[in-house]
């Protein structure tokens, strides 16, 4: 389960939206044709969108839902920022995890979860705007999505289409906890971007040990076992005959949080969950020589050309972790490649402060 009630100080980001200039240290001024890791010092889970030429970013903030837009995804200590949604009803105004923002029918939709204060209660949201520009629009909350009629838990959204279909993915459990705790990977097939069509089908449950870490190396742990698979996020091969459901694994609160991946052949039914292999190993993890730990929160975005593909994700900085107290995880961007075969290649997560090349496209200042 993410630990985002203990994770960020709301002063940080209030106060980067409002001194966007400033070059606070939390967002990195960017030089020439070159920026370092991180985007943010502090942040879980991003997402972004390119939409004609300006990239519209968000990531877990706790208590409201705050988005950025920039025309350079490298140069957020310049990027315009907005609180777009501050929930005012206490059944879903507590612990806004994971939103996750994109453009639908020419609407804008944001998926988040939200609970009573009782985390035990988180379920998914998703609010709407139909302005051209999501930073001068209003968003309103579409509705609840009620992914299971006991209506059990469910966080970290994500949505996608494939030929001519919508789908939702999340994470959610089987039945609710009693001495332990199961996350796993659900899809349904969606009838609006806020209905759902049909129920919900696991395609993915921790079993594999790199899955089920819950105890860190110096021992701390939860009150009780966690097994993990959340933040699911939709990709494909470059030749779009593989569908690829990336997704992380073990608790975030270790550093051996990675990202697991499934994969699906196009024409398969992807609501069979015969129709998913899973890689028996993790696809990107803890990098302890560059002090990378628990690597995680996935997110695809091309760069302002679309000749280049970059994954957003956030980190850890310490490997170990204190459920009593604040972790910090930061937000960062790397370029992907492709295999021989047209698969994506993640590689291995950077460390900050290593000047890398701008994403092609990204207009000189």
């Amino acid at each position: 389960m993410k630990t985002y009630v203990l994770l960020i100080s709301l002063f940080i980001f209030c106060a980067s939206c409002s001194n966007k200039g400033s070059g606070k240290k939390e967002l990195p001024e960017t030089a020439g044709d070159t920026f370092v890791n991180p985007l943010f010092s502090e942040g879980t889970d991003p997402s972004a969108v390119l939409h004609n030429g300006t990239y519209y970013y968000t990531h877990g903030t706790e208590n409201q839902i705050m988005l950025w837009q920039t025309r350079d995804i490298t140069d957020m200590a310049h990027a315009e920022c907005k609180v777009v949604w501050k929930p005012q009803d206490p059944v879903r105004s507590f612990h806004l995890w994971a939103p996750e923002i994109h453009y639908i029918d020419n609407k804008w939709y944001i998926y988040y979860a939200a609970d009573d204060g009782n985390t035990d209660n988180h379920q998914l949201y998703v609010l709407e705007s139909p302005s051209p520009n999501p930073m001068e629009g209003e968003f309103h909350l579409k509705g609840p999505i009620m992914t299971n009629p006991e209506w059990n838990w469910g966080i970290q959204a994500t949505t996608f289409e494939h030929r001519g279909v919508r789908y939702l993915v999340w994470s959610g459990w089987p039945k609710r906890r009693s001495n332990a705790e199961t996350q796993c990977i659900y899809i349904t097939r969606m009838k609006d971007p806020w209905t759902l069509d049909t129920p919900r089908v696991m395609i993915s449950k921790p079993e594999y040990e790199w899955e089920r870490q819950w105890v860190n190396p110096d021992g701390s742990r939860t009150a009780y076992p966690i097994y993990v698979n959340e933040g699911p996020q939709y990709f494909h091969s470059k030749d779009n005959k593989t569908i690829i459901i990336y997704y992380a694994a073990s608790d975030s609160w270790t550093p051996y949080y990675c990202l697991g991946m499934l994969t699906a052949d196009a024409d398969s039914d992807l609501l069979d969950p015969a129709s998913w292999t899973k890689h028996p190993a993790p696809v990107f993890k803890q990098l302890p020589e560059r002090d990378v730990y628990g690597p995680g929160g996935i997110s695809f975005i091309p760069s302002p050309d679309s000749t280049e593909w970059y994954m957003l994700y956030h980190t850890r900085k310490v490997p170990n972790g204190d459920t009593g107290s604040p972790e910090t995880r930061s937000i960062r961007l790397q370029k992907m490649a492709w295999d021989e075969d047209g698969m994506p290649q993640l590689g291995e997560p950077v460390g900050i402060n290593i000047p890398l090349p701008k994403p092609s496209g990204t207009a000189a200042k």
